[in-house]
């Protein structure tokens, strides 16, 4: 899952950014307005932690922008001004969650996953497809009630896939949700390529129905 911070307080951000990449999110920082706006204009994100106060602009700008263009990224508006008319208006526009500074991290992390819970499966803790289970909390998947080690990448994969059923998407989308800015970075997507064999085989080997495609010349697609 993607996160992108937009905080200015460096420190506030690099502790974020810490504590949720140990819970296996990947995690993008922007300090500044309109380093946020590029973001947001080039990415998508599962959610957005977004500050009101910034250097160069006000976070509820962004917030309307990311609704003018109907992007479906969550929303948490996090800021030290405890005013209710700030709240008022950030629920209003269409953010899904708001938090007043301070707070504490583990708080944070239970709204991202509720937000991402709420808007990609139905706010279930449990994702069942036929004889593929998966509990979220736990990070377990099963197959035929016999459980399948995966890889963080891997289960990374898997929810992403899932949450986007029926969609195809392509290998520079998967490199940039798996890598996020380092993705125009890299010469080619080949790791991509080696993640999605691994999860397939892993899934198959276990009796698992062939749900993921490859859609050749565009991408994977998994099918329900």
């Amino acid at each position: 899952m993607k996160i992108l911070i937009v905080e200015d307080e460096t420190q506030l951000a690099r502790s974020i950014s810490e504590y949720l990449s140990e819970e296996s999110y990947l995690c993008e920082a922007a300090s500044t307005f309109s380093e946020a706006m590029n973001k947001i204009e080039m990415f998508h994100y599962d959610c957005i932690l977004l500050d009101i106060m910034l250097p160069d602009g006000n976070g509820l700008k962004i917030l309307e922008e990311i609704k003018k263009q109907h992007k479906q990224d969550g929303v948490i508006i996090i800021s030290a001004k405890n005013a209710l008319d700030d709240k008022i208006n950030g629920l209003k526009l269409g953010a899904d969650d708001y938090l007043t500074k301070p707070f504490h991290l583990s708080e944070l992390m239970a709204r991202i996953y509720s937000i991402i819970r709420r808007k990609q499966f139905s706010s279930s803790n449990t994702i069942k497809q036929n004889e593929l289970q998966i509990d979220l909390l736990a990070k377990k998947v099963s197959v035929n009630e016999e459980n399948i080690c995966l890889t963080k990448k891997e289960f990374d994969l898997l929810i992403y896939f899932i949450g986007n059923k029926n969609k195809v998407i392509s290998k520079s989308t998967l490199a940039e949700h798996l890598s996020g800015d380092f993705a125009d970075m890299l010469d080619n997507h080949d790791f991509v390529y080696a993640h999605v064999k691994n999860l397939k085989k892993k899934l198959y080997d276990a009796g698992c129905g062939h749900y993921l495609k490859t859609m050749y010349g565009t991408g994977y697609k998994w099918e329900t």
